[in-house]
């Protein structure tokens, strides 16, 4: 789940445990009816941290983004001013441990 967004990064919840350090693709998934396509960008996991959320038990991780092309950044800008579209996220793994972190926009 996407807690937060800026235009460094994102702080996502997810039962998921990865390493400090990891490197993520990260795609963001409008419905058709929105304005603009999807977008992708790379980000690393900067921190993380335990989250607790009603009975269980799962992590939390900042994710600051290292690559996003500049159509995309203006993408993320006018995501911004209403973070609130930013609902649902969860994690695909790839071959050697090169995962891709989707994020459904409303």
């Amino acid at each position: 789940m996407t807690i937060d967004a800026s235009e460094s990064g994102l702080l996502i919840q997810t039962l998921n445990e990865m390493p400090v350090g990891a490197h993520l693709d990260v795609e963001v998934l409008f419905p058709k009816e929105f304005e603009f396509a999807n977008f992708k960008a790379a980000a690393e996991i900067i921190w993380r941290g335990i989250g607790y959320w009603e009975d269980w038990e799962g992590y939390q991780y900042g994710l600051r983004f290292n690559q996003i092309s500049k159509g995309d950044y203006l993408k993320l800008g006018r995501i911004l001013s209403n973070p609130s579209c930013l609902k649902d996220a969860y994690l695909i793994e790839g071959p050697e441990h090169h995962s891709t972190l989707i994020v459904k926009a409303e």
